[in-house]
């Protein structure tokens, strides 16, 4: 159990930086093209525990092109603003690595 967790922790990391590296040269691109249309949505999560709840958060927080506004983890619900509107898969990637890693 102690081994998956960690493996799930460095798959995190390395998920976590590439979608950084991602969304810095997405939002580098919509800046010069001005494309550019920010919305606010709402996406369910899977994660329980609040703990896992705030690392997802922070981690959609670090992204750029996207910001965690609120959280409520009794609804598992967190509202997300975005410079373009997306598909929730795309703004939280690295749920299942959290999952794995916490849950």
């Amino acid at each position: 159990m102690f081994i998956t967790r960690i493996f799930y922790g460095i798959a995190y990391f390395i998920v976590l930086i590439w979608e950084i590296i991602k969304a810095t040269v997405d939002v580098a691109i919509r800046t010069l093209n001005g494309k550019v249309d920010p919305v606010i949505v709402e996406i369910p999560t899977v994660l329980k525990r609040p703990v896992s709840q705030t690392i997802l958060a922070n981690s959609i927080t670090l992204t750029p092109g996207t910001l965690s506004i609120d959280l409520d983890s009794e609804k598992q619900v967190i509202k997300v603003a975005t410079i373009v509107p997306r598909v929730n898969g795309d703004v939280i990637p690295f749920e299942p690595y959290i999952k794995g890693m916490l849950e």
